[in-house]
């Protein structure tokens, strides 16, 4: 038995991005359940899960139920103390829980104006002084971490950590709200953008589930500020040049074409996030 990770919206859960990426990021496996957040409340959704109330939720092997992403990393790094969830180092420990406490608290300002849409990225979009309080005390976390941590790589305490979970979301929000950071802090935001499992997470959410309007804000907007994605279409004729889904290893029977080859998937999801970046997927890339 493994265990079961409850999750919200792809492109606007971001609390369900910092779930997913505790066990994504750090190899743990699981198997995941999605809420749909166009239908009912997500306690409704949650009830025969009870007392879950929120996404995420990780139901453990023994059937524990723990509804707090902070909680969730927390009782994985005790459970998994060699997949390195927390930094090794006692002072970078220390920091790197410092600062996913403070963001599991803090920041309302950036967290209500800039509601997390992996679909869009915005300009123009005026912060409030607000927002913009925020984004300074982010500067200064970011800045004492990497000094003090003597992080010579593109995460806070050294390798990524917990913390680097839970500021992935608020990369995201910077991003899709265009927000002026100063270049070492805009830095970390790329590297939050160009990491695989960032990008996998964000491929999902431009093909599963609807828009939901409620999301949308009134400014203009501008291409994704992430890296370059490969050009890839799907296609409903071909043949492909392998018989088997690259993540199921089931038949293979949704096709998709990039640089003039043919592919096969077992479901049409499977296709349609491998198009949408191709090179977030090892598997498929391994199999290209």
């Amino acid at each position: 038995m493994t265990y079961h990770l409850l999750l919200g919206d792809y492109a606007y859960s971001s609390w369900s991005l910092r779930g997913w990426l505790l066990f994504e990021r750090f190899n743990i496996p699981f198997k995941s359940e999605m809420v749909d957040f166009s239908d009912r409340s997500v306690a409704q959704q949650l009830q025969r899960y009870a007392p879950a109330k929120t996404v995420p939720t990780m139901i453990t092997p023994e059937g524990a139920v723990v509804s707090d992403s902070l909680a969730i990393g927390e009782e994985l790094a005790t459970r998994h103390p060699d997949a390195g969830l927390w930094p090794v180092d006692p002072k970078a420990r220390s920091i790197a829980r410092s600062l996913a406490a403070e963001m599991h608290s803090g920041f309302g300002a950036l967290r209500t104006d800039c509601p997390m849409n992996l679909r869009l990225s915005y300009v123009d979009t005026e912060p409030s002084d607000a927002v913009r309080a925020d984004l300074d005390r982010l500067e200064a976390i970011w800045r004492h971490a990497r000094e003090a941590c003597n992080s010579q790589g593109p995460w806070l305490c050294g390798t990524y950590s917990i913390a680097d979970v839970f500021y992935a979301p608020i990369a995201a929000r910077i991003a899709g709200y265009d927000l002026p950071m100063a270049s070492e802090a805009q830095a970390y935001v790329v590297a939050h953008l160009a990491d695989p499992a960032f990008r996998r997470w964000r491929a999902m959410g431009l093909v599963h589930g609807a828009t939901l309007p409620w999301y949308a804000k009134d400014f203009a907007t501008r291409p994704w500020p992430g890296p370059t994605l490969r050009t890839a279409m799907a296609v409903h004729d071909g043949v492909p040049e392998n018989d088997n889904c690259p993540y199921s290893g089931k038949p293979a029977t949704d096709l998709m074409e990039i640089d003039g080859r043919t592919f096969g998937f077992c479901n049409p999801f499977c296709r349609d996030k491998t198009v949408a970046d191709p090179e977030a997927w090892p598997a498929f890339m391994a199999l290209m």
